[in-house]
């Protein structure tokens, strides 16, 4: 199984790096050839996560996506969100067929407002069964330092997710398999929302009471909304299967690493880039002043409003999210609209 990788900002990087210190050579798309040479030169990514060293005998880099596709089994696309579109534009329509593609997107689309399965169904006729995702509460930096995450692995086909889960696993990475494809990158893109809102409370000069009440409305909203869009959702239960020494536990609720502990962490670290979004513009900073201050993608930015329109039509209860989406893009003021918030909040 060969694994080509699309996509080289921090947490392509870090996939990298796991595929690679698990003996893995792999297929690797950078945009310039400028950053190619430089990489073969110093051993590391001259953008992101400096600090992981890679062999880069291991490593066939290519600034052209077609040849990376061509010469791999397995695609992992690791692009941000906005900017998918772009970068798969211009590729034939047949160019993943026969190919197994692993999302490592944790937003919805904003060109087409819709998951990256429902892309690549429409522009590439790729199917689910062949569709993957790799998720859950794993910073890029802390992949990049060894300290011990676990992520989570969805597909239809459990054998096969389990088989291109173990690529991925190191000494300090544990892969969990679940087969809710569309359940999971619901949550990625919800989470990334919320943490943005965690953000605004504190930059708001909230405290840890108020923000432990914030995320657990928020969780129980997510979940809302997911079982409004046809997910069986199931929040403070947990079943999973028998775990034997050589089986990877399979996760089925929704109190679960990918759903709630993604959640919490996306809303608590300093590593979280949307916390770190919001909290600048709970400070006052404008959306646009914020995004140039920070130079990397937020991805609940484009998300709240994508939800937003999702949602008009799931008919969901999410007070929370459509606060944060006022926030954003009506510029609603952060005081008045985490006033409503504080109204809502059991």
């Amino acid at each position: 199984m060969k694994f080509g990788l699309l996509g080289s900002g921090s947490w392509g990087t870090a996939l990298a790096k796991l595929l690679t210190d698990n003996n893995n050579d792999i297929n690797w798309w950078l945009r310039s050839d400028a950053n190619i040479v430089s990489f073969k030169t110093r051993h590391h990514n001259p953008q992101y996560l400096r600090s992981a060293i890679f062999n880069t005998k291991q490593i066939n880099f290519s600034s052209d996506p077609m040849q990376v596709i061509s010469e791999s089994d397995v695609i992992v696309i690791a692009v941000p969100s906005a900017f998918v579109t772009d970068a798969l534009s211009g590729l034939p329509k047949d160019v993943f067929e026969g190919k197994k593609i692993v999302s490592a997107v944790k937003g919805i689309l904003p060109d087409e407002n819709v998951l990256l399965n429902d892309f690549l169904k429409n522009r590439f006729e790729v199917v689910l069964e062949n569709y993957f995702t790799v998720l859950g509460p794993c910073h890029a930096e802390e992949v990049a330092s060894e300290k011990l995450s676990y992520l989570t692995f969805s597909g239809i086909d459990e054998d096969e997710t389990k088989k291109i889960a173990s690529g991925f696993t190191t000494p300090y990475l544990k892969t969990i398999h679940n087969t809710d494809v569309i359940g999971a990158q619901y949550a990625a893109v919800l989470k990334n929302i919320y943490a943005i809102g965690a953000g605004m409370a504190h930059g708001l000069e909230y405290g840890d009471n108020f923000l432990s009440v914030l995320i657990a409305n928020s969780a129980d909203e997510m979940a809302g909304f997911l079982r409004k869009s046809g997910q069986q959702v199931e929040v403070g239960s947990i079943e999973h299967s028998a775990i034997t020494k050589n089986e990877n536990r399979t996760v089925t609720n929704y109190a679960a690493s990918v759903y709630l502990g993604d959640l919490l962490v996306t809303c608590y670290s300093l590593y979280s880039r949307n916390r770190t979004f919001g909290n600048m513009i709970g400070k006052g900073y404008s959306v646009k002043s914020a995004q140039l201050e920070m130079n990397m993608v937020a991805e609940g930015y484009n998300a709240s409003k994508c939800i937003y329109l999702i949602n008009e039509k799931v008919g969901a209860d999410m007070p929370i999210a459509e606060t944060v989406y006022d926030i954003l893009w009506n510029h609603k003021n952060p005081e008045i609209g985490f006033e409503k918030i504080e109204s809502i909040l059991v």
